[in-house]
């Protein structure tokens, strides 16, 4: 049990021997002055009257008053071993039973638990007081942090607490060294009604008065002298460091008080500046303290918020010692007490407050734990304070734990008094063991991917193992403090790298974190046109030139898209003259290409003669030279990730699963033509049929499009004319395209005759040229 500073020092002037015969005490009397000393919170001088009064006659009540006092002095095994004995006895019932299973969690007899319930009849849900499930969860998911004792903090006796200089030099409290003879000192005892310190001595007045220690480094602890007259025990040092002060705990001992035989001494809190040597001068009281009435303990220096945090009994608490603040200012002039409310405070006692950042610490009774005292975190946010979680396993233990404190040394401090210390309660620092990575990656439809390949590793160098569930998550140990890259990959997918990795200022023991892994579209055509040339040459023409700049500026921009360059040329001359004639066409594009900086390896020639016309014009066949002039084409496509056997990377920016919509806006750059028509005819104009040509490219390529196609007219003529010759139009366009190689079922085509104008001509006066905006047939592409 902890034994922090007591509310308050009674002292005895006159007391019984409790180890006379037995002839003069009887059971009565034995049971009276335990009763006596259980009032006055000497408990151990208590247990020992029960003890003798239970051997001379064993009773419920005394097995009850025992078990109770071996509970306040933090002797769990004890309390275990009476509280077992009182639920024995007839007149007990289901409380005495929920504080047996108490005690025996308190006593770390976790196995005990679920026979206990079945001897008792008895399941967990029947003692709501008893969270069993929460505690199991507690202990079930301990935090990857383990406890060192502070090297050269530690004695014998109880240590505790921690609050850093800026030298690094630490301050804690102590009673370490030889035990005392109480019958050579005024019987000065700390108060144990919040039950914040304990010692496992026979009574509280056989052990020495804290002191502050001050530790350098790896060296001793020396004590820290203040000059507060009649201090009898002093605690809990916090230093404001930005002013050289030290708020701490302390007792005002007082021998004599007229009229009566017992003074009640609570503790308060005081200030002073730290000296040269390292001692406490100039100590001031605080203005809340009340050493007749109540205690104020505990104090925590928030030098950020300008707060002073402390616990106290004072009127109009929630019950017991709660936690408040009073703000300060450069004067030290103090605000009145602001009590933190119910959401930290409870009808039980709460504790040694601290905070560091976006965390606020403190210890209680009142809210759910293990045993004893636990330690919970809160958030804070702008001052104020919430969401209060037990910080689990190992900060707490079935014992009392307390005095938890980040330092600005960036290491973590906590004061116990559970098995295995040095002394009654010894002071540790929270080492983090490791982190846990946790990923899962999925693919675009949210299914889980199970087979793709990892490599983790820390920043700057050094890889760390991972490990690969057959569901799918990839787990891994990651330093504390550490920053780490993560790459994700599987074959034919875009790989994914996360640089934002790092446990530096995690409080939580597992690092989430979820991915998306998407199929790489290899080789999507996502641009098409077609530059001309003159009969019998193979130089670019200016013409030809905004589609080759438009192509240069995509490729410059999207390293991942290469052009693809088909060349051919008309029926007129011999088909090895043609082949040559073509491929130096597509020679052309290449080397106008290069202007842009374009690498030659990222323009792939294919080059076809005459094999491949687009029309009827073959070896013989007369034709005019409009139509000759469609033959003699490039067809450029620009397609994007041609390479399948390279994993590139997602473009920047982009959402893994809208890869074709992004690669259909770069596409819809190229825009879509516009055929118009001569006044009340549907033939396809020479001028629109190159325009054409390049749609049917587009289609023949990006066969994951579908193609709409709208007929219009002006207002001249019936409406009923006008629709079929809306739909002739659509018609003639579609089956321009058919011919092109473009299946019909990829396209649907409609008409509106006169309904949908471009221009408005109803009233008859418009020209010529507004005619020939509705004279029209729009085309538009959608994906299927």
């Amino acid at each position: 049990m902890v034994l922090i500073m007591k509310k308050r020092i009674k002292i005895l002037f006159a007391a019984a021997l409790l180890l006379l015969s037995t002839d003069i005490y009887g059971q009565a009397r034995l049971l009276r002055y335990g009763d006596k000393q259980y009032g006055l919170e000497n408990y151990a001088r208590a247990a020992e009257a029960y003890r003798e009064a239970y051997g001379r006659r064993a009773e419920y009540g005394t097995a009850v008053k025992l078990a109770e006092s071996y509970d306040k002095l933090g002797m769990y095994a004890e309390s275990y071993e009476w509280w077992g004995r009182a639920v024995g006895h007839e007149g007990s019932g289901k409380e005495d039973y929920g504080r047996y299973l108490r005690s025996a969690i308190q006593a770390g007899r976790w196995e005990d638990v679920d026979g206990l319930l079945q001897s008792g009849g008895y399941t967990e849900y029947d003692f709501a007081g008893l969270d069993l499930a929460g505690m199991r969860r507690l202990m079930e998911s301990p935090a990857r942090v383990k406890l060192v004792p502070v090297a050269g903090a530690n004695s014998g006796g109880s240590d505790i607490g921690a609050s850093l200089d800026g030298s690094g030099a630490m301050y804690f409290s102590s009673d370490r060294g030889t035990v005392g003879d109480a019958s050579r000192r005024p019987g000065i005892r700390l108060d144990a009604k919040n039950n914040i310190y304990s010692t496992e001595r026979s009574s509280y007045n056989e052990r020495e008065f804290y002191r502050i220690y001050r530790k350098d480094g790896d060296g001793g602890a020396a004590v820290v002298v203040t000059d507060l007259a009649g201090a009898l025990h002093v605690s809990d040092p916090s230093l404001m460091a930005d002013r050289g002060l030290v708020f701490y705990t302390a007792f005002v001992g007082k021998t004599r008080q007229k009229g009566t035989r017992e003074i009640t001494n609570h503790a308060g809190i005081y200030y002073g500046r730290i000296d040269a040597d390292g001692n406490i001068t100039g100590s001031v009281a605080f203005p809340y303290n009340d050493h007749q009435s109540y205690g104020v303990m505990n104090p925590f220096v928030d030098s950020e918020a300008k707060r002073i945090y402390f616990a106290s009994d004072m009127p109009g608490g929630l019950g017991g010692f709660d936690l408040y603040y009073v703000e300060y200012d450069g004067d030290m002039n103090f605000s009145a007490p602001v009590n933190l409310g119910p959401e930290v405070n409870t009808a039980q006692n709460e504790s040694h407050p601290s905070r560091s950042g976006g965390s606020f610490y403190f210890s209680s009774r009142g809210h759910g734990g293990l045993g004893g005292m636990d330690v919970f975190r809160a958030d804070y946010n702008g001052g104020k304070i919430g969401n209060v979680r037990n910080m689990g396993v190992p900060y707490n233990s079935v014992r009392d734990d307390f005095a938890f404190v980040a330092a600005g040394d960036g290491k973590r401090y906590l004061s116990t008094d559970r098995e295995g210390g040095m002394g009654l309660d010894d002071i540790y620092t929270v080492e983090d063991l490791f982190r846990i990575l946790q990923a899962r990656v999925r693919d675009c439809e949210g299914d889980v991917v199970s087979d793709y390949s990892s490599e983790l590793s820390r920043q700057g160098g050094g890889s760390i193992a991972a490990q690969l569930s057959r569901e799918g998550i990839l787990t891994a140990e990651l330093d504390p403090e550490g920053d780490f890259v993560l790459r994700i990959s599987r074959k034919g997918y875009f790989p994914v790298t996360d640089g934002s990795l790092s446990t530096k200022g995690l409080e939580a023991d597992t690092l989430k974190r979820e991915y998306v892994l998407a199929p790489i579209p290899y080789r999507t055509p996502v641009y098409v046109d077609i530059v001309y040339y003159d009969l019998d040459r193979s130089e670019i023409r200016k013409d030809a030139e905004p589609a080759l700049d438009r192509i240069g500026e995509l490729m410059g921009r999207y390293g991942f898209m290469d052009l693809v360059v088909s060349s051919h040329t008309d029926s007129r001359a011999s088909e090895e003259y043609n082949r040559k004639l073509s491929e130096r066409r597509a020679n052309s594009v290449r080397d106008y290409l290069s202007r842009y900086g374009i690498d030659g390896g990222r323009v792939r020639l294919e080059w076809h003669g005459e094999q491949k016309l687009v029309n009827d014009c073959g070896d013989g066949v007369a034709c005019p030279e409009t139509e000759h002039q469609l033959n003699r084409r490039s067809e450029l496509v620009l397609e994007a990730f041609p390479d399948t056997d390279r994993q590139y990377d997602l473009p920047e920016g982009v959402d893994p699963c809208d890869l074709p919509g992004y690669l259909e806006r770069i596409g819809e750059e190229a825009g879509l033509p516009t055929v118009y028509f001569d006044f009340d005819r549907s033939g396809i104009r020479p001028v629109h049929r190159k325009e054409l040509e390049r749609v049917g490219v587009m289609m023949n390529r990006k066969t994951d499009l579908r193609l709409y196609i709208e007929g219009h007219t002006d207002n001249r003529g019936s409406d009923a004319y006008n629709m079929g010759l809306s739909e002739r139009r659509a018609q003639a366009v579609m089956d321009y395209l058919v011919k092109r190689g473009v299946e019909s079922s990829r396209m649907e085509h409609r008409w509106f005759g006169e309904s949908r104008p471009k221009v408005d001509c109803a009233s008859g006066d418009c020209t010529e040229a507004q005619h020939q905006q509705n004279r029209r047939t729009e085309l538009r592409l959608s994906s299927k």
